[in-house]
């Protein structure tokens, strides 16, 4: 079943082509696939969502599938949710309904393959397949320098993702199989004893491919400019879901498969995430374009849930020997080392499911405003409320959202990053470098607020000007994947536990 999750993006990119109407096609997947990700959040503990095929004898490999945990589920959940809003956004130019609508399920079915793929091999390539498509997206249907920018995002991505490949192959070559859940297995049980120098030479590899991929700073240059350029549903999945594919890695590969070497590069993982939330920060309240202050605002973003994989890999303590003592208790583990922060993961998630939430329905309202008005200049814009409030008013709860307001999905992920980086704060000791982060960090929340208020104010409120007296309010087909969205951050800020009973 989960196979079909994959399968029905690519057989409807395969109608398409063939002559399916591109739009209707796109959008009977889609909502197809929704159904089936809703259904996949009550049953996945079900054998029927898993399967495996075999691809190649000597090496290994299999196309197969399965919810390995809570977290698998969530991000499937994620993609199909942001998928149909995306499919809803945005029109196709004239002409160009094929490359739209079939670029759009590509990178979906890529993003849901990689979160679903239990095959390290299929769990990379599905990314890459993601990627062809956004990159044609942006180098033929975007706006501004797309060609420059489409380039741009190629070869950053392209650098990312081959020193991830390197990192990926000697794990892979020293667990002896590709297989996701054998190779973590195996650590867990201690058949796979991954030395200290190794382990820290593929911590290396996986925090540089995979950030490069997040946008961690300083390789995040990037972002902001694919997703001015990019149009609505490809900047909406980009940022929305295919971004959180590094993140995801990080929690399913490297902190359980290299957690010592995770540890190692904690104080530069620390000061990276920092730079993400108070300089891009600072460089997204610097910004004249709404488009380019979401691209950064998401980027910025990033460093909150790099602060909960970093409590994570801080709590790690290593191999104890026989009969040591742990919190008071012998032990008898003697090649098995443990993490004692149980928030950090479930946080990152959480926070992973509400950023893109809210990063989607951000672009998919800048893209109305822009066809409404002809501008995303901030300067150019004002009292936009007036004539458009339902427009405003989604705006509005998607930017508190944004920056943290209680009662939406963000405000909960945010609280439990900052509660996971003092889940082993010893008040005696005094601040550890995860603490002296997540206080820095929450000066991004103050950030977050002035950019964001700031542009709501200039363009919604104020006297109209000439680019927004005669501007139109969402039409009902506009409403629908906003409200898809916005009751989505609300459902999840109200009642968290809807996703984090998933974490068993």
């Amino acid at each position: 079943m989960l196979a079909l999750l994959v399968a029905l993006p690519i057989i409807a990119f395969i109608a398409i082509l063939a002559g399916a109407p591109a739009r209707q096609a796109a959008l009977g997947a889609g909502l197809a696939n929704l159904a089936l990700g809703l259904w996949a959040a009550f049953t996945w503990e079900a054998e029927m969502w898993a399967s495996s095929v075999e691809v190649l004898a000597k090496p290994s490999l299999h196309l197969a599938f399965g919810f390995s945990d809570g977290m698998s589920v969530i991000m499937v959940l994620l993609s199909v949710i942001v998928t149909v809003a995306a499919l809803l956004s945005g029109r196709a130019p004239a002409g160009r309904e094929i490359l739209y609508y079939g670029s759009s399920l590509l990178i979906s079915a890529g993003a849901i393959g990689a979160f679903a793929a239990t095959d390290l091999f299929f769990f990379y390539a599905f990314h890459e397949l993601a990627l062809i498509p956004t990159f044609l997206m942006i180098g033929i249907l975007g706006r501004g320098d797309r060609r420059e920018v489409a380039w741009k995002i190629t070869i950053y991505l392209g650098f990312g993702s081959v020193v991830l490949l390197a990192g990926l192959v000697w794990l892979a070559n020293l667990a002896g199989t590709f297989d996701i859940p054998t190779m973590v297995a195996a650590v867990k049980n201690g058949s796979l004893v991954i030395d200290p120098a190794a382990q820290k030479g593929i911590a290396a590899l996986l925090i540089v491919g995979f950030g490069v991929l997040v946008s961690l700073f300083p390789f995040h240059s990037w972002a902001a400019p694919a997703y001015a350029s990019a149009p609505a549903p490809t900047s909406m999945l980009h940022a929305g879901v295919l971004k959180k594919f590094g993140l995801y890695g990080l929690l399913r590969i490297a902190i359980p498969m290299v957690p010592g070497g995770m540890n190692d590069w904690l104080t530069p993982l620390l000061v990276l995430l920092v730079g993400n939330i108070l300089w891009v920060g600072l460089v997204t309240v610097s910004q004249k374009r709404l488009d380019l202050m979401l691209g950064n605002s998401s980027v910025m973003h990033m460093g909150y849930i790099f602060l909960a994989i970093a409590a994570l890999a801080a709590s790690y303590q290593g191999p104890a020997l026989a009969g040591a003592l742990v919190d008071g208790q012998a032990v008898t583990l003697s090649s098995v080392g443990r993490f004692t922060n149980d928030i950090a993961g479930p946080a990152a998630v959480l926070l992973m499911f509400a950023h893109g939430i809210s990063i989607a329905m951000l672009f998919g309202l800048a893209d109305k405003i822009e066809r409404s008005t002809g501008t995303l200049e901030l300067t150019d814009l004002g009292g936009l409320a007036k004539a458009a409030p339902s427009l405003a008013f989604l705006f509005g709860l998607v930017g508190f959202a944004s920056i943290g307001l209680p009662g939406l999905a963000n405000f909960a992920g945010e609280v439990m990053v900052f509660l996971s980086a003092f889940k082993n704060y010893d008040p005696a000791a005094g601040l550890g470098p995860v603490q002296i982060a997540c206080i820095c960090a929450i000066w991004g929340v103050v950030i977050s607020a002035i950019y964001m208020l700031r542009a709501y104010r200039r363009i919604f409120q104020g006297e109209s000007v000439r680019a927004t007296e005669s501007s139109l309010d969402l039409t009902p087909a506009d409403r629908i994947p906003a409200l898809l969205l916005a009751v989505t951050l609300l459902a999840v800020g109200l009642f968290p536990n809807l996703l984090l009973s998933l974490f068993k």
